[in-house]
Protein backbone atom coordinates (compact mmCIF):
# COMPACT_ATOMS: atom_id res chain seq x y z
CA UNK A 1 0.00 0.00 0.00
CA UNK A 2 1.36 3.42 -0.95
CA UNK A 3 2.13 5.84 1.84
CA UNK A 4 -0.03 8.97 1.88
CA UNK A 5 2.86 11.40 2.38
CA UNK A 6 6.48 11.77 1.31
CA UNK A 7 8.74 12.28 4.32
CA UNK A 8 11.02 14.62 2.36
CA UNK A 9 8.08 16.98 1.83
CA UNK A 10 7.34 16.89 5.55
CA UNK A 11 10.97 17.70 6.37
CA UNK A 12 11.04 20.57 3.88
CA UNK A 13 7.82 22.05 5.25
CA UNK A 14 9.29 22.37 8.72
CA UNK A 15 12.77 23.28 7.46
CA UNK A 16 11.27 26.26 5.66
CA UNK A 17 9.32 27.39 8.73
CA UNK A 18 5.95 26.02 7.72
CA UNK A 19 3.24 24.46 9.87
CA UNK A 20 2.77 20.71 9.67
CA UNK A 21 -0.81 19.58 9.05
CA UNK A 22 -2.54 17.21 11.45
CA UNK A 23 -2.42 14.45 8.83
CA UNK A 24 1.29 15.01 8.18
CA UNK A 25 2.02 14.69 11.89
CA UNK A 26 -0.15 11.60 12.35
CA UNK A 27 1.49 9.94 9.38
CA UNK A 28 5.14 10.75 10.11
CA UNK A 29 4.98 9.60 13.75
CA UNK A 30 3.21 6.37 12.78
CA UNK A 31 5.47 5.77 9.77
CA UNK A 32 8.60 6.24 11.87
CA UNK A 33 7.29 3.79 14.46
CA UNK A 34 6.60 1.27 11.67
CA UNK A 35 10.06 1.73 10.19
CA UNK A 36 8.89 3.37 6.96
CA UNK A 37 10.61 6.65 7.86
CA UNK A 38 14.33 6.03 8.37
CA UNK A 39 16.36 7.27 11.34
CA UNK A 40 18.28 9.75 9.21
CA UNK A 41 15.03 11.21 7.91
CA UNK A 42 13.51 11.59 11.37
CA UNK A 43 16.84 13.09 12.50
CA UNK A 44 16.50 15.77 9.83
CA UNK A 45 12.93 16.49 10.91
CA UNK A 46 13.90 16.65 14.58
CA UNK A 47 16.65 19.16 13.76
CA UNK A 48 14.18 21.23 11.73
CA UNK A 49 11.82 21.24 14.73
CA UNK A 50 14.67 22.27 17.02
CA UNK A 51 15.54 25.22 14.76
CA UNK A 52 12.05 26.24 13.60
CA UNK A 53 9.86 25.26 16.54
CA UNK A 54 6.21 24.20 16.61
CA UNK A 55 3.04 26.03 17.54
CA UNK A 56 0.70 24.84 20.29
CA UNK A 57 -1.59 22.97 17.89
CA UNK A 58 1.33 21.14 16.27
CA UNK A 59 2.80 20.09 19.63
CA UNK A 60 -0.60 18.86 20.85
CA UNK A 61 -1.13 16.83 17.68
CA UNK A 62 2.43 15.41 17.79
CA UNK A 63 1.88 14.34 21.41
CA UNK A 64 -1.45 12.69 20.59
CA UNK A 65 0.11 10.90 17.61
CA UNK A 66 2.78 9.47 19.90
CA UNK A 67 0.13 8.32 22.39
CA UNK A 68 -1.83 6.70 19.55
CA UNK A 69 1.09 4.43 18.63
CA UNK A 70 0.45 2.44 21.82
CA UNK A 71 -1.94 1.76 24.69
CA UNK A 72 -3.49 4.14 27.20
CA UNK A 73 -4.00 2.94 30.75
CA UNK A 74 -7.15 3.62 32.74
CA UNK A 75 -7.18 3.79 36.54
CA UNK A 76 -10.68 5.21 36.90
CA UNK A 77 -11.73 1.99 38.65
CA UNK A 78 -9.35 2.49 41.59
CA UNK A 79 -10.79 3.27 45.01
CA UNK A 80 -8.67 6.44 45.31
CA UNK A 81 -7.76 9.31 42.96
CA UNK A 82 -4.45 9.29 41.10
CA UNK A 83 -1.63 11.84 40.90
CA UNK A 84 1.73 11.57 39.20
CA UNK A 85 4.90 13.66 39.21
CA UNK A 86 7.64 14.14 36.65
CA UNK A 87 11.03 15.77 37.06
CA UNK A 88 13.04 16.96 34.08
CA UNK A 89 16.15 15.60 35.81
CA UNK A 90 19.08 16.90 37.78
CA UNK A 91 21.93 16.17 40.15
CA UNK A 92 21.02 14.53 43.46
CA UNK A 93 17.32 14.55 42.50
CA UNK A 94 16.02 11.65 44.57
CA UNK A 95 12.64 13.29 45.25
CA UNK A 96 10.52 10.55 43.64
CA UNK A 97 11.72 8.00 46.21
CA UNK A 98 10.22 9.66 49.32
CA UNK A 99 7.46 11.49 47.41
CA UNK A 100 5.55 8.53 45.96
CA UNK A 101 5.01 6.69 49.28
CA UNK A 102 4.37 10.00 51.07
CA UNK A 103 1.49 10.93 48.76
CA UNK A 104 0.18 7.35 48.87
CA UNK A 105 0.12 7.50 52.67
CA UNK A 106 -2.25 10.50 52.36
CA UNK A 107 -4.83 8.58 50.32
CA UNK A 108 -3.83 9.28 46.70
CA UNK A 109 -2.54 6.60 44.33
CA UNK A 110 0.76 7.37 42.58
CA UNK A 111 1.46 5.55 39.27
CA UNK A 112 5.06 6.73 38.85
CA UNK A 113 6.63 5.66 35.56
CA UNK A 114 10.34 6.45 35.76
CA UNK A 115 13.52 6.13 33.72
CA UNK A 116 17.22 5.50 33.91
CA UNK A 117 20.03 8.00 34.08
CA UNK A 118 22.14 9.09 31.15
CA UNK A 119 25.18 11.31 31.45
CA UNK A 120 25.31 13.52 34.53
CA UNK A 121 21.61 13.18 35.44
CA UNK A 122 20.61 10.31 37.70
CA UNK A 123 17.79 7.83 37.01
CA UNK A 124 15.16 6.82 39.55
CA UNK A 125 15.18 3.18 38.42
CA UNK A 126 18.96 2.97 38.80
CA UNK A 127 18.65 4.23 42.37
CA UNK A 128 15.94 1.76 43.33
CA UNK A 129 17.83 -1.13 41.74
CA UNK A 130 20.43 -0.57 44.47
CA UNK A 131 17.93 -2.39 46.70
CA UNK A 132 18.47 -6.18 46.50
CA UNK A 133 15.63 -7.97 44.73
CA UNK A 134 13.73 -4.86 43.62
CA UNK A 135 12.42 -5.06 40.06
CA UNK A 136 11.46 -2.23 37.74
CA UNK A 137 9.53 -4.16 35.08
CA UNK A 138 5.86 -4.69 35.93
CA UNK A 139 2.95 -5.62 33.71
CA UNK A 140 0.03 -3.23 33.41
CA UNK A 141 -2.05 -5.62 35.53
CA UNK A 142 0.63 -5.72 38.25
CA UNK A 143 0.77 -1.92 38.29
CA UNK A 144 -2.99 -1.65 38.74
CA UNK A 145 -3.04 -4.25 41.51
CA UNK A 146 -0.18 -2.58 43.40
CA UNK A 147 -1.84 0.83 43.13
CA UNK A 148 -5.01 -0.55 44.69
CA UNK A 149 -3.29 -2.57 47.42
CA UNK A 150 -0.26 -0.37 48.24
CA UNK A 151 -1.09 3.03 46.77
CA UNK A 152 2.20 3.67 44.98
CA UNK A 153 4.28 2.08 42.26
CA UNK A 154 7.57 3.23 40.76
CA UNK A 155 8.46 1.23 37.68
CA UNK A 156 9.58 1.35 34.07
CA UNK A 157 7.14 2.41 31.37
CA UNK A 158 4.22 -0.01 31.18
CA UNK A 159 3.72 -2.40 28.31
CA UNK A 160 2.98 -0.66 25.02
CA UNK A 161 2.89 2.95 26.23
CA UNK A 162 3.91 5.46 23.51
CA UNK A 163 6.39 3.18 21.68
CA UNK A 164 7.11 6.04 19.27
CA UNK A 165 8.69 7.97 22.12
CA UNK A 166 11.12 5.21 23.04
CA UNK A 167 12.42 5.15 19.48
CA UNK A 168 12.52 8.93 19.03
CA UNK A 169 14.09 9.55 22.46
CA UNK A 170 17.07 7.35 21.60
CA UNK A 171 17.47 9.13 18.26
CA UNK A 172 17.36 12.62 19.79
CA UNK A 173 20.08 11.67 22.25
CA UNK A 174 22.60 10.98 19.47
CA UNK A 175 21.61 13.74 17.02
CA UNK A 176 21.94 16.90 19.11
CA UNK A 177 18.19 17.51 19.32
CA UNK A 178 17.55 16.74 23.00
CA UNK A 179 17.01 20.46 23.76
CA UNK A 180 14.09 20.93 21.33
CA UNK A 181 11.29 22.11 23.64
CA UNK A 182 8.44 20.72 21.48
CA UNK A 183 10.11 17.30 21.48
CA UNK A 184 10.96 17.40 25.21
CA UNK A 185 7.37 18.34 26.03
CA UNK A 186 5.77 15.75 23.76
CA UNK A 187 8.15 13.03 24.97
CA UNK A 188 7.30 13.61 28.61
CA UNK A 189 3.61 14.26 28.19
CA UNK A 190 2.87 11.41 25.75
CA UNK A 191 4.00 8.89 28.38
CA UNK A 192 2.35 10.70 31.27
CA UNK A 193 -1.00 11.12 29.54
CA UNK A 194 -0.90 7.49 28.33
CA UNK A 195 -0.11 6.30 31.88
CA UNK A 196 -3.69 7.05 32.92
CA UNK A 197 -3.10 9.47 35.79
CA UNK A 198 -5.88 11.89 36.68
CA UNK A 199 -3.50 14.70 37.67
CA UNK A 200 0.15 15.53 37.14
CA UNK A 201 2.67 17.84 38.80
CA UNK A 202 5.81 18.73 36.86
CA UNK A 203 9.13 19.58 38.53
CA UNK A 204 10.95 21.60 35.87
CA UNK A 205 14.59 22.02 36.87
CA UNK A 206 16.48 25.25 36.14
CA UNK A 207 20.24 25.78 36.26
CA UNK A 208 23.60 24.36 35.26
CA UNK A 209 22.70 20.79 36.22
CA UNK A 210 19.42 20.80 34.25
CA UNK A 211 18.46 20.67 30.57
CA UNK A 212 16.93 24.15 30.98
CA UNK A 213 19.76 26.49 31.93
CA UNK A 214 17.69 29.67 32.34
CA UNK A 215 14.31 30.58 33.78
CA UNK A 216 12.77 31.82 30.52
CA UNK A 217 13.38 28.51 28.72
CA UNK A 218 12.12 26.60 31.75
CA UNK A 219 8.93 28.68 31.83
CA UNK A 220 8.36 27.97 28.13
CA UNK A 221 8.81 24.23 28.66
CA UNK A 222 6.58 24.25 31.75
CA UNK A 223 3.82 26.22 30.02
CA UNK A 224 3.96 23.92 26.99
CA UNK A 225 3.63 20.79 29.13
CA UNK A 226 0.94 22.24 31.39
CA UNK A 227 -1.12 23.18 28.33
CA UNK A 228 -0.66 19.71 26.81
CA UNK A 229 -1.79 17.99 29.99
CA UNK A 230 -4.81 20.18 30.62
CA UNK A 231 -5.88 20.01 26.97
CA UNK A 232 -5.80 16.20 27.26
CA UNK A 233 -7.98 16.20 30.39
CA UNK A 234 -5.17 15.64 32.91
CA UNK A 235 -5.10 18.32 35.62
CA UNK A 236 -1.53 19.58 35.26
CA UNK A 237 0.65 22.15 37.01
CA UNK A 238 4.39 22.82 37.29
CA UNK A 239 6.91 24.04 39.82
CA UNK A 240 10.18 25.50 38.52
CA UNK A 241 12.95 24.49 40.92
CA UNK A 242 16.62 25.30 41.35
CA UNK A 243 19.29 22.99 39.94
CA UNK A 244 22.26 25.35 40.03
CA UNK A 245 23.65 23.35 42.93
CA UNK A 246 23.07 19.65 43.81
CA UNK A 247 19.89 18.67 45.61
CA UNK A 248 20.57 17.26 49.05
CA UNK A 249 23.93 15.95 50.20
CA UNK A 250 24.33 12.81 48.07
CA UNK A 251 24.76 12.14 44.36
CA UNK A 252 24.80 8.48 43.37
CA UNK A 253 22.48 5.49 43.44
CA UNK A 254 22.83 3.76 46.82
CA UNK A 255 23.85 7.03 48.47
CA UNK A 256 20.59 8.66 47.38
CA UNK A 257 18.48 5.72 48.55
CA UNK A 258 20.01 6.07 52.01
CA UNK A 259 19.29 9.82 52.05
CA UNK A 260 15.70 9.20 50.93
CA UNK A 261 15.24 6.89 53.90
CA UNK A 262 16.42 9.71 56.18
CA UNK A 263 13.66 11.91 54.76
CA UNK A 264 11.04 9.19 55.21
CA UNK A 265 12.20 8.80 58.82
CA UNK A 266 11.46 12.48 59.48
CA UNK A 267 14.98 13.85 58.91
CA UNK A 268 17.14 14.51 55.87
CA UNK A 269 18.49 17.67 54.23
CA UNK A 270 16.24 20.71 54.40
CA UNK A 271 16.13 21.31 50.62
CA UNK A 272 15.08 17.72 49.90
CA UNK A 273 12.39 17.84 52.60
CA UNK A 274 11.09 21.24 51.48
CA UNK A 275 10.79 20.21 47.82
CA UNK A 276 9.25 16.84 48.68
CA UNK A 277 6.58 18.53 50.79
CA UNK A 278 5.90 21.25 48.19
CA UNK A 279 5.36 18.68 45.45
CA UNK A 280 3.29 16.47 47.75
CA UNK A 281 0.96 19.34 48.63
CA UNK A 282 0.54 20.21 44.96
CA UNK A 283 -0.21 16.58 44.04
CA UNK A 284 -2.70 16.18 46.87
CA UNK A 285 -4.50 19.41 45.94
CA UNK A 286 -4.67 18.37 42.27
CA UNK A 287 -6.13 14.99 43.29
CA UNK A 288 -8.83 16.63 45.40
CA UNK A 289 -7.19 16.12 48.81
CA UNK A 290 -6.01 19.66 49.69
CA UNK A 291 -6.56 19.17 53.43
CA UNK A 292 -4.20 16.19 53.75
CA UNK A 293 -1.07 16.92 55.79
CA UNK A 294 2.03 15.30 54.22
CA UNK A 295 4.34 16.76 56.86
CA UNK A 296 2.50 14.80 59.55
CA UNK A 297 2.79 11.63 57.45
CA UNK A 298 6.59 12.03 57.44
CA UNK A 299 6.84 12.50 61.19
CA UNK A 300 4.35 9.83 62.33
CA UNK A 301 5.77 6.98 60.23
CA UNK A 302 2.95 6.54 57.69
CA UNK A 303 5.18 7.49 54.75
CA UNK A 304 7.88 5.02 55.83
CA UNK A 305 5.29 2.27 56.15
CA UNK A 306 4.07 3.00 52.61
CA UNK A 307 7.68 2.89 51.35
CA UNK A 308 8.27 -0.53 52.89
CA UNK A 309 5.06 -1.92 51.36
CA UNK A 310 5.98 -0.46 47.95
CA UNK A 311 9.51 -1.93 47.97
CA UNK A 312 8.33 -5.35 49.20
CA UNK A 313 5.56 -5.46 46.57
CA UNK A 314 8.24 -5.22 43.87
CA UNK A 315 10.44 -7.92 45.39
CA UNK A 316 12.87 -5.66 47.25
CA UNK A 317 14.27 -5.92 50.76
CA UNK A 318 13.54 -2.61 52.55
CA UNK A 319 15.95 -3.53 55.36
CA UNK A 320 18.94 -4.17 53.12
CA UNK A 321 21.88 -1.82 53.83
CA UNK A 322 23.51 0.06 50.99
CA UNK A 323 27.05 -1.19 50.27
CA UNK A 324 30.08 1.00 50.97
CA UNK A 325 32.44 1.87 48.12
CA UNK A 326 35.91 0.33 48.49
CA UNK A 327 37.67 3.47 47.24
CA UNK A 328 37.09 6.97 48.64
CA UNK A 329 38.89 10.30 48.37
CA UNK A 330 38.27 13.52 50.28
CA UNK A 331 38.11 17.04 48.83
CA UNK A 332 39.15 19.68 51.38
CA UNK A 333 38.78 23.46 51.60
CA UNK A 334 41.95 25.36 50.74
CA UNK A 335 40.87 28.52 52.60
CA UNK A 336 38.53 29.84 55.28
CA UNK A 337 35.18 31.33 54.26
CA UNK A 338 31.61 30.60 53.15
CA UNK A 339 30.70 28.32 50.23
CA UNK A 340 28.78 30.52 47.79
CA UNK A 341 28.69 28.24 44.75
CA UNK A 342 28.86 24.48 44.15
CA UNK A 343 28.07 23.91 40.50
CA UNK A 344 25.57 21.09 39.95
CA UNK A 345 26.92 20.13 36.54
CA UNK A 346 30.50 19.79 37.79
CA UNK A 347 29.49 17.61 40.74
CA UNK A 348 27.16 15.56 38.52
CA UNK A 349 29.90 14.88 35.98
CA UNK A 350 32.23 13.82 38.79
CA UNK A 351 29.66 11.31 40.08
CA UNK A 352 29.09 10.06 36.54
CA UNK A 353 32.81 9.49 35.97
CA UNK A 354 33.08 7.69 39.30
CA UNK A 355 30.58 5.12 38.01
CA UNK A 356 27.22 6.42 39.23
CA UNK A 357 25.98 7.14 35.69
CA UNK A 358 26.30 5.86 32.15
CA UNK A 359 27.44 7.23 28.81
CA UNK A 360 25.29 4.78 26.82
CA UNK A 361 21.93 3.25 27.71
CA UNK A 362 23.41 -0.25 27.89
CA UNK A 363 26.22 0.68 30.30
CA UNK A 364 26.04 -0.70 33.87
CA UNK A 365 26.07 1.64 36.87
CA UNK A 366 27.76 1.19 40.24
CA UNK A 367 25.56 0.97 43.33
CA UNK A 368 27.99 2.65 45.73
CA UNK A 369 29.67 5.20 43.44
CA UNK A 370 29.01 8.91 43.79
CA UNK A 371 29.68 12.00 45.85
CA UNK A 372 28.73 12.80 49.44
CA UNK A 373 28.64 16.49 50.34
CA UNK A 374 29.75 17.34 53.89
CA UNK A 375 29.40 21.06 53.26
CA UNK A 376 26.85 22.79 51.01
CA UNK A 377 26.20 26.28 49.71
CA UNK A 378 25.90 28.69 52.62
CA UNK A 379 28.09 26.68 55.00
CA UNK A 380 31.12 28.19 56.70
CA UNK A 381 34.37 26.27 56.25
CA UNK A 382 37.87 26.35 57.67
CA UNK A 383 40.93 25.52 55.67
CA UNK A 384 41.35 21.73 55.68
CA UNK A 385 37.66 20.97 56.31
CA UNK A 386 36.31 18.03 54.29
CA UNK A 387 33.84 19.43 51.76
CA UNK A 388 32.99 16.27 49.88
CA UNK A 389 33.92 12.60 49.66
CA UNK A 390 34.19 10.81 46.32
CA UNK A 391 33.18 7.12 46.20
CA UNK A 392 33.87 4.51 43.52
CA UNK A 393 34.04 0.74 43.15
CA UNK A 394 36.78 1.05 40.51
CA UNK A 395 40.00 2.68 41.70
CA UNK A 396 41.12 3.84 38.26
CA UNK A 397 37.96 5.96 37.96
CA UNK A 398 38.97 8.20 40.87
CA UNK A 399 41.38 10.49 38.95
CA UNK A 400 38.70 11.20 36.35
CA UNK A 401 36.20 12.07 39.07
CA UNK A 402 38.65 14.43 40.74
CA UNK A 403 39.52 15.93 37.33
CA UNK A 404 35.85 16.65 36.64
CA UNK A 405 35.69 18.80 39.76
CA UNK A 406 38.96 20.53 38.92
CA UNK A 407 37.90 21.23 35.32
CA UNK A 408 34.56 22.61 36.41
CA UNK A 409 36.24 24.74 39.06
CA UNK A 410 38.55 26.28 36.47
CA UNK A 411 35.73 26.85 33.98
CA UNK A 412 32.49 27.45 35.83
CA UNK A 413 33.48 27.72 39.48
CA UNK A 414 32.32 24.41 40.94
CA UNK A 415 33.30 25.59 44.38
CA UNK A 416 33.58 29.25 45.32
CA UNK A 417 34.62 30.08 48.88
CA UNK A 418 34.15 33.72 49.79
CA UNK A 419 35.56 35.26 52.99
CA UNK A 420 32.71 36.13 55.38
CA UNK A 421 29.20 36.92 54.15
CA UNK A 422 26.17 34.66 53.89
CA UNK A 423 24.06 32.88 51.28
CA UNK A 424 20.46 31.68 51.06
CA UNK A 425 18.85 29.39 48.47
CA UNK A 426 15.30 29.47 47.16
CA UNK A 427 14.51 25.94 45.99
CA UNK A 428 11.24 26.91 44.22
CA UNK A 429 11.82 29.66 41.66
CA UNK A 430 8.40 29.96 39.98
CA UNK A 431 5.28 28.03 39.08
CA UNK A 432 2.84 27.52 36.21
CA UNK A 433 -0.76 26.73 37.12
CA UNK A 434 0.14 25.72 40.69
CA UNK A 435 -2.68 25.28 43.19
CA UNK A 436 -0.80 25.71 46.47
CA UNK A 437 1.55 28.66 45.95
Amino acid sequence: MAERHDVVDVIKTKRDGGTLSEDQIDWVVDAYTRGVVADEQMSALAMAILLRGMNRAEIARWTQAMIDTGARLDYSGLSRPTADKHSTGGVGDKITLPLAPLVASCGVAVPQLSGRGLGHTGGTLDKLESIPGWRAALSNAEMARQLEEVGAVICSTGTGLAPADKKLYALRDVTGTVEAIPLIASSIMSKKIASGTGSLVLDVKVGSGAFMKNLDDARELARTMVDLGNDAGVKTSALLTDMSTPLGRTIGNGLEVAESLEVLAGGGPADVVDLTLALAREMLAAAGRPDADPEAALTDGRAMDAWRRMIEAQGGDPDAPMPDAPHVEEVRADSDGVITRMDALGVGVAAWRLGAGRARKEDPVQVSAGVRLHKVVGDEVKRGDVIMTLHTETEDRMPRGVAALAEACDGAGTLDITPGGSFSRDIILDSVGALTR
